[in-house]
Parts: structure tokens; sequence; C-alpha cells
């Protein structure tokens, strides 16, 4: 059999180097037979030195630390699964395969692997469910699409190996990636690239360009980063002292610096900077980009669609010149929610954007098998069906059957499209949680046979009063139920874990869907789903904005928790939110509304400082618990400061009083205009000074902020009111 396996390697080889095309062999059987034929394959193929195996060997690299090979090439590379599949580690390390190279796939035989010990079930399996007992259904996919493929050579332990697939030779005349060499970085190897490389250089040097951003989208290869570090290179010698670049995490721009670097003899590169005659490239995260003073000569973002949009918004706000890059189909987040979401905002935000993409491979030959085989396998072009019924709709609801999902293609696509194009950092792995996870449930809303809704659910909590206990202590921490150990650990709520409850994980509607009530049928439809499996509140948490608030408030779930720090990619605080369905639930409910605002106000004057006053405004409603009067002192000190017998100073106590009461009561707040009431947050309960609460509210000083507050008081005072 190995003489057999050399041959056919060696002429599958010689094929794919012609045509410099990747190929992908799987080789399922036993762990360490797998391994032997891979070194031979490796031997074969890459020759000493240019490969990379992922997988524990001593001289691999773990699935968790290859975000470190990103913008590296290798003639071969080993997957072993043996070690665990890790969707996210698979498709980042996929692209590191230069064309003309081999992917090697090690797995458990085909028919057995979703039976197969896989360490990256600890990520997915839920308390007290053991590892082992997390459902395989992602892997039998996995399986089933790797023995169908006509682009994946299957060599199966115990049989002899079969002829590799036939080589498609592709137009070497169509494309100038067909011939393109690596290179040394220092210049574009596209056409492609060059062009954007001159687009880029021009909006950011030349006059008149300012609120005018390029944005660059391609697919993964294509040399995007390559292409930002070339422009930035060239930017630092022709006269710009410094350029911020920020992305999700710092391994994202690894290229990006690495090619800078190789533009500029006698640079300085660390993991966040190069540095070259007194000029610098330096990465920072979203978050610390806004937060800081510095004034860039150019702001570049690198996978942008991997960032919420309102941190992109502000970015532009804050930035004259900026320029965009975004992966359209990748594990960095998914760009084609992004493109309609982001086109929108530049139209708002701008004087006139460019786009710009890439095309052209740069790593591979075009038509490339194995990228779309990996796209195939991990769902990185899954997109929402096109054709949407006109308005009105006929919708009808369905809870999806799992193993139906996995073994439905088409189905699977529409419906993992739609969580992709609604949610700003959907990855590989979320698929295998969508179909694994043990306390996942999937429903949809269809409308003439197309899915235009889709909703993700998790069943939490439900535990014995001592592990509760634990919880509450901070003891254990149970994997898969975020919101018991939130709401006990974080909320103080002791009893918290004893209750069931449905979490909302994901929800999404078709772009061409929406404001027709979807969402709100679907809740409707987990809402029902709690009840009849005795459940005791629907719950869900994520990275907030004020108009999701506003949505999930208009739903009935009421705020309980928010997070002290903002999260690094997202750039936003996380709310905790629940609508009691029980009983027991609404002794929950009450107690941690009642304990969040209590302990708002005190969080708004020191860790949450600096949040947005709108969603402050949001979150200090409290139409379910009554808010204490002011006393009778406290309305004639109110009456004198709003008629200018009394300073600022000596109301204090009254305004502060006056301020949580108005604001608690939708009806009374809206008596204030939302200048006034975000006047009244930024200044008495958040304990910004004169001259950043003038900055946030538009105001020229503390003047016009202290008329601002004495006309809020006036329109709030009982004979206002009514």
């Amino acid at each position: 059999m190995t003489d057999c396996f050399c041959v056919h390697l060696g002429q599958w080889r010689l094929q794919a180097r012609h045509c410099r095309h990747r190929r992908l062999l799987v080789l399922a059987g036993d762990a360490e037979w797998g391994r032997d034929r891979a070194r031979l394959a490796l031997r074969e193929w890459a020759g000493d030195g240019d490969h990379l195996w992922v997988g524990d060997q001593p001289a691999g690299r773990r699935a968790e630390d290859v975000w470190q090979e990103l913008g590296r090439e290798y003639a071969g590379l080993v997957f072993d699964a043996h070690c665990g599949f890790d969707p996210d580690a698979f498709g980042a390390v996929a692209g590191t395969v230069r064309g003309g190279g081999l992917l090697i796939l090690l797995t458990p035989p085909l028919a057995d692997w979703h039976r197969a010990p896989d360490p990256e079930r600890a990520r997915l399996a839920v308390h007290p469910l053991p590892p082992e007992r997390v459902p395989g259904r992602y892997l039998q996919r996995l399986a089933r699409l790797l023995r169908e493929s006509p682009d994946a050579w299957v060599v199966a332990e115990g049989t002899p190996a079969p002829p590799p697939p036939s080589a498609s030779v592709p137009d070497r005349g169509a494309s100038d990636a067909g011939a393109a060499d690596p290179g040394t970085g220092v210049e574009p190897l596209t056409t492609d690239q060059a062009r954007a490389v001159d687009r880029l250089v021009r909006s950011a040097s030349g006059r008149g360009h300012r609120r005018r951003p390029v944005v660059l989208t391609s697919d993964r290869g294509r040399g995007k980063s390559a292409a930002l570090g070339l422009a930035a290179a060239r930017l630092l010698r022709t006269g710009l002292e410094r350029i911020l670049v920020t992305a999700p995490g710092a391994d994202a721009v690894q290229p990006l610096l690495r090619h800078a670097a190789a533009c500029l003899p006698g640079s300085r590169r660390s993991r966040t900077t190069v540095e070259w005659e007194g000029r610098a490239l330096r990465f920072a995260v979203p978050r610390a980009v806004l937060d800081s003073d510095e004034t860039p000569d150019l702001v570049l973002v690198d996978e942008a669609a991997a960032i919420p949009t309102p941190v992109l918004a502000e970015l532009l706000r804050r930035h004259p010149r900026m320029a965009f890059a975004s992966t359209v189909h990748g594990y960095e987040g998914t760009g084609r929610g992004f493109a309609l979401r982001f086109s929108q905002l530049l139209d708002r935000e701008t004087r006139g954007w460019q786009q710009v993409t890439l095309t052209t491979p740069v790593r591979w030959a075009p038509d490339d098998p194995v990228e779309a085989l990996v796209f195939r396998l991990l769902l990185l072009d899954a997109e929402p069906e096109g054709a949407v019924p006109e308005h009105p709709m006929e919708v009808n609801w369905q809870w999806l059957d799992r193993d139906t999902l996995a073994a439905d293609e088409p189905l699977l696509g529409q419906v993992f499209g739609l969580l992709v194009q609604a949610h700003y950092r959907t990855r590989p792995l979320d698929l295998r949680h969508l179909l694994d996870g043990p306390n996942v449930r999937v429903g949809v809303v269809r409308a003439a046979g197309v899915v235009v809704g889709t909703l993700l659910v998790a069943e939490e909590g439900g535990f014995e009063p001592p592990f509760a206990e634990a919880v509450w202590r901070g003891q254990a921490r149970p994997m898969g139920h975020m919101l018991p150990e939130t709401l006990a650990a974080h909320c103080g709520l002791r009893d918290a874990p004893e209750c069931r409850g449905l979490r909302v994980v994901r929800i999404a509607v078709h772009p061409r869907a929406r404001r027709q009530g979807l969402g709100r049928r679907m809740l409707l439809e987990a809402l029902g789903l709690a009840r009849r499996q005795g459940m005791d509140y629907l719950g869900t948490a994520f990275g907030t904005t004020d108009e999701l608030l506003a949505f999930w408030q208009a739903e009935g779930l009421s705020p309980v928790r928010v997070s002290l720090r903002r999260g690094a990619a997202s750039g936003a605080h996380s709310v905790v939110m629940l609508r009691p369905v029980s009983a027991a639930g609404e002794g929950l409910h009450g107690r941690a509304r009642a304990r969040f605002l209590d302990g708002l106000p005190h969080l708004l004057a020191d860790p949450l400082r600096w949040l947005e006053p709108e969603l402050a405004d949001q979150l200090l409603r409290a139409p379910d618990l009554p808010m204490p009067a002011p006393e009778t002192a406290d309305w004639e000190d109110l009456r004198a400061f709003a008629a200018r017998e009394r300073i600022f100073e000596a109301c204090l106590p009254a305004l502060w009083r006056w301020t949580r009461w108005v604001l608690a009561d939708p009806a009374r707040a809206a008596y204030l205009s939302a200048a006034d009431r975000h006047g009244l947050i930024l200044r008495l309960l958040q304990h910004r000074d004169w001259a950043q609460t003038a900055q946030v509210l538009g105001l020229p000083g503390r003047r016009q902020v202290t008329e601002t507050l004495r006309r809020a008081v006036a329109d709030g005072l009982p004979e206002q009111l009514g």
C-alpha cells in the first residue's frame, strides 16, 4: 500500500504544482497510522521544514496557538483531528498552504468519527453532561461531505489507496495570480493589490480626501492585509508620522505589520508596533483607539466585519482619515451582513467613500479546490436565501430536529447564513455549537419555504440548592449555564441557579423581511416553549446598543445587570435581561430588578461613568418598581433652582433624588427632552464635570449646561407633570 500511495502522491504533487492548486488528503484510521502516513506525505511533498503540524506532537503547534501563523505560508500542513477538531483553527490554518501545497487532515475512520473521542467536545459540554455525551452531528456532517467531495482524496486504513481525484487545470492566462511568486512582501503581487495600495495612499495623503475613506474587501488569500501594510509603509516614507491600526486582536494585524516592516529598511518591529526613523505604525484595540486623545495621521481598520458597526461609526466620527478592510467570507467574522450595514453608515457619515475589491488570489491560482471545499465544510460562504416573498408575508414557525438539519445542507446554509448576516462576529465554531450544543434548540420562521427568521435558545439552570450555593460563592462555574452563573455570582442572587431559564442565544431576521414583527413572533414562540417546559424565566445577554435595548424592553424583558467593562472587540457593555414566566421567576425577577436599580446610580458614578447617556436613560426606566418621590424640602430646593434662586451645588442632594425619580417612570421622563435627560444623567448621576458634560451635549460651557438643567427641573415639577 505504501508504494502505491507514494506513486499516487508523486503524480498528484506534479499536477498540483503545475496548476498552483492546493490539494486535500484525508487519512482516516488509527491515530498513529495516520501520523506515519502524514510524515511520509510531507517528505514527498514539502521537504524538510516547509510545513506546519497542528496537533499534540513534539514539533507541532496546538490548535489554540495557530493564530500566530496568520500571514505565513507553507508547502504542507497537517491538521490532526485526533487531538480535536477546532473549526476556527482549521479555517485559519487552511489559508497558510500556498498554491501547489498539500493540506492533510487526520481523522478516525470517517464512519466512526462522530463517536470517537474529541477534546473539542469539552467546549460544548453543558454541566452535568460529560464531554463524551456531546452529540456528534457536526463531525458526522463533515465525514459525509468529505466522502462525497470530488476534491478530497480519502485514504482509509486497511484498504488500498484509491487513485487521487483528477486535477482540473486552470487557465493560466486568466489571472496574474496564476504564476505569482510569493515574493519578498515589498511589492504588490497582483494588479488588484497594486491598485488597492495606490488607492489607499492617494486617499490618505491627498488634499480634499478627508471623510472619504477607502473600504477594501476580499475573500481570504487575496493580499488584503498585505495591501494595508504596503500602503502604510509607503505613507510613512512619504511623510506621515503616526498611523494607528486597529482590529479585534493583535493576531489579526501580524501580516500587516510584517509587510510594513519589510518595506522599511532598518525598522524595528514588535507584536504591536513598527518604528522607522521616528515614525510609527502602532496597533491598538478599537476601544483603546476611542479612549485615547491621540490624533494620528491615519487610522487603518483591519477585519472590520468583526467589529460592531456602532464602534466603527464612532471611529468614523472621531478620525477624518481612515481606511477599512474586511473579509467577505472568513473565520475573523463574516462580511456580507457587514457590507449592508456599513455601506449605509458610510453614506450617512462621509462625504463619499471608495470601495476596492480584491478578487485575484495571491497564494494560489483561481478556482482552488481546497478553498471551495473548506468553504463548504465550514459554511464560510453561508448566506440567507436571496428570493424572499413580497410584503405582507404569510409565515409559519417550526422547531427544527437537528438530526434532520445536519443532513439538509440547503436548509443548514439558510439557517447559518441568517446568523452570519445578523451578527458581527459569527465563527465556524458557532456552527458546531448550533448542531451539537446539548442544551440548544433551533427554530425557524419560513415564508413560501424560505427561511426568513432563525432563533437559537439554550435551556439553563435547575440545580439543587447545595450546588446553587457553590455557584453563588464562586466555587463552581457550570459550563453552558451563562445566566444562572451571572445572576448568582455577579448579581448576588443565591437561589438563581435553582430556577430554570430559557436563554435566547441568537435571533436573526432576513434583511428583506424586517419591520414585520418576525422578531416578536419568534420571541413569543420562545416564551411558549419556556412555559410548556415549566421554566421560570426567559432571558438573554448581549453587547448592547440603545436600539437593541429598546427592542428587548418592548418585548417585555427588563435589564438586571450591565457589565462594568466594555468588551475589547465589541466596544459595548453587555446587558442581561429577564422576563418571568412562573411564580418563582416573578420572585427572582423582582429581586434582580430591585438590586439592579438600587445599585445602578452608584455604578454610573464610578465604573459606568463613561456609559453612553442614551443607554443609561433606558436602563434607569423602572415602570415595574415604585420610586419614592422627593420630600417636601426637596421640592422647595428644586423650585428655587428652576427659578434661578439657588446655585447648582446648594441643591445637589435634591437634584440627585429628583433625577432618579423623574427618569424611573417613562411617563414622567417623557416630559423632558432627550438632551435634558442626558444632561441630568451626565452631571448628576455620572458626575462628569461641566466641560465634559458640555462637550457631550454640544454646548459652549457651564452656563449653558446649568440652564439646561434648570429647564429640565422646571419641566419636571409636579405642576408640569399634572
